[in-house]
């Protein structure tokens, strides 16, 4: 945990450019303790970060003295490592890790889109009741899948001050697709003040880190572009609605310093390559609240998978993902230095790597895009809203439960909105009636970069509908037999974000039967982007007409945005559903699933 009688520097106390560029010699300043490779065979990576294999591991959860940016504050260190030892594993193995707790709090440790036994989840309230400090809690499961994973903690901030790693589970028949280089790519953020902090501010003034606030300038231009009139119209539309349209991300550059491999982009992580190798990238967002969109200048990559699962190659120049996604992509360098970018959704900063022939070189930074007002569209075309006035609310849509069961043609989702009852209050302050369901959208900023100039010509983006699974979505073809609803809703002024209006504690447990075929609907009625994680099942995205495309653990769903999918949850136990936003989740967009 953040070490709180510390005082944290405020953001004006650095300047823009130190908040990006961090401190090149930024990370870990204690001496690895003795224990921090007992009973497991260890391994150092081209990167530094500690690697583990076998089939028992031990992890210890402690703190220890970071500085990323010129100021000392305390992380939570697995093995004295931020990022956390890197677990390579085997398909088919059943493993037996021992997470040791030093903290003077409990801790957990949610094995991330690994398909477990509910007790093992590591979701504390939901799952177990937690690793008490000074004890050691005994994870034991068989590994029924391959692929590129993550774990991180799922008590309190804990993940947000350090404690997330890669897990690689590498496939009992070998690789699909064979390369010279295998570097894992963990994207994460790192802020010097307490996150408690941080999230009350956030509580006070939802947009305090916001940097792209609309100003004057802004003003001009636009008068400049489409007149004073027009001019006047769009700001007067943003103020009845009391939204802020470069509200992009809650947390910005402002208290963020963006970090590849933990190593901030004044540190320049570099992994290696020889002339000719192919290199396979296994992209991780281990961050709490950053969206990242990530591009390789002057090198093209293949998407293979997507959150560890294989998927039909696509060749694209850029993609977007949030917390909690992967994607593992081929690149073939031909030259001797490129420079891996990932700059945050709110292009306030970015992390930053290089790949090269050998240490020292680099390549051209590229500059950060401008910010992107979201429009009309992105706000889900026509809407219902609080502050504006003459939209009347259709009340012939409401519904007296809080999950809706739709009854209907099964064979697709269904298209029509049902906003339930509970959407009606003061945790909602947007609500969508005419959604997007479109899957190739790549999202805000992403959009016709080529026709702004800000890429080369053919510049392509990944988005959702790129996206097939390459030996089918699952091995359960059958209609679903009933359909759920669900949407996501939030307060911007209040920072209350929740499920159909109500916030976890506030709502009832999804009920799930086991070896059920259910449709799931999610339906976005606020102005982010929320990366949404169905513990203990696949979620098996579809099209709106109900083709099945692509296995993923972690959805993202954008705003205005409808999307479907399909999941037939065979393990019985207690779940947790939730936006990976860390601070969407624990202001309430968490909902208790329940497979009997």
């Amino acid at each position: 945990m953040i070490n709180t009688d510390t005082k944290a520097l405020s953001p004006t106390h650095l300047n823009r450019r130190t908040f990006v560029q961090g401190i090149a010699a930024g990370g870990l300043l204690a001496a690895l303790p003795s224990w921090v490779h007992a009973g497991s065979k260890a391994s150092a990576s081209s990167d530094s970060i500690p690697v583990l294999r076998g089939r028992e591991i031990d992890l210890v959860v402690a703190e220890m003295p970071v500085n990323f940016t010129g100021a000392v504050r305390m992380a939570t260190t697995i093995n004295g490592s931020v990022p956390a030892p890197t677990l390579r594993l085997r398909e088919g193995d059943e493993v037996t890790i021992r997470v040791t707790n030093k903290l003077s709090v409990p801790t957990s440790i949610h094995w991330h889109g690994i398909l477990l036994p509910y007790e093992m989840d590591g979701v504390p309230g939901i799952s177990f009741k937690g690793i008490a400090p000074g004890e050691t809690f005994v994870y034991r499961f068989k590994l029924r899948q391959s692929g590129t994973y993550w774990y991180h903690s799922h008590s309190g901030f804990q993940e947000m001050t350090g404690m997330y790693g890669a897990l690689i589970v590498e496939p009992r028949t070998g690789e699909k697709h064979q390369s010279d280089q295998d570097h894992v790519i963990q994207l994460s953020d790192w802020t010097d003040e307490d996150p408690m902090s941080v999230f009350s501010k956030l509580k006070v003034q939802s947009d305090v880190y916001n940097l792209s606030q609309p100003t004057f300038f802004d003003f001009t231009r636009d008068v400049s572009d489409m007149g004073l009139q027009s001019a006047l119209e769009k700001r007067q539309m943003w103020n009845r609605m009391r939204m802020n349209p470069t509200d992009l991300a809650d947390l910005s550059a402002a208290t963020m310093t963006y970090l590849m491999n933990g190593t901030t982009p004044a540190g320049n992580w570099t992994g290696l390559f020889k002339p000719g190798e192919r290199v396979r990238l296994r992209f991780i967002n281990a961050a709490s609240n950053s969206f990242y969109d990530v591009r390789i200048p002057g090198l093209r990559m293949t998407v293979i998978q997507a959150d560890g699962q294989d998927v039909e190659p696509v060749t694209v120049d850029e993609f977007r993902f949030g917390p909690g996604e992967t994607y593992d992509v081929m690149v073939e360098p031909q030259n001797d230095a490129y420079t891996l970018f990932a700059q945050s959704m709110d292009r306030s900063g970015y992390a930053l790597g290089t790949l090269a022939t050998r240490q020292g070189l680099s390549a051209p930074v590229p500059s950060v895009d401008p910010v992107e007002w979201l429009t009309m569209a992105d706000m889900m075309g026509s809407m219902n809203h609080k502050g504006m006035s003459g939209m009347a609310m259709n009340h012939s849509q409401h519904s007296s439960q809080d999950t809706q069961e739709i009854k209907h043609d099964l064979s697709k989702p269904s298209g029509t909105v049902q906003h339930a009852r509970t959407e009606y209050g003061a945790s909602v302050d947007m609500r969508v009636d005419t959604p997007s369901t479109k899957l190739n959208d790549p999202g805000i900023g992403l959009r016709d970069l080529s026709k702004k100039g800000l890429r080369p010509v053919g510049h392509r983006v990944l988005t959702l509908a790129d996206l097939k699974s390459i030996d089918g979505v699952i091995d359960d073809y059958r209609t679903p037999v009933r359909e759920l609803e669900l949407h996501l809703t939030g307060n911007m002024e209040r920072y209350s974000w929740s499920f159909d209006g109500l916030e976890f504690g506030k709502s009832t447990p999804v009920s799930l039967r086991q070896n059920e075929r259910v449709r799931i609907i999610l339906q976005n009625d606020t102005m982010m982007t929320h990366p949404m994680h169905l513990h203990g099942m696949w979620s098996e995205l579809e099209t709106d007409q109900g083709e099945l495309r692509v296995r993923r653990h972690t959805i993202p769903v954008q705003p205005a945005q409808r999307i479907s999918f399909l999941t037939t949850p065979h393990d019985l136990g207690r779940w947790a559903w939730h936006c990976h936003l860390l601070f969407h989740m624990d202001a309430g967009m968490f909902r208790e699933v329940v497979v009997s």
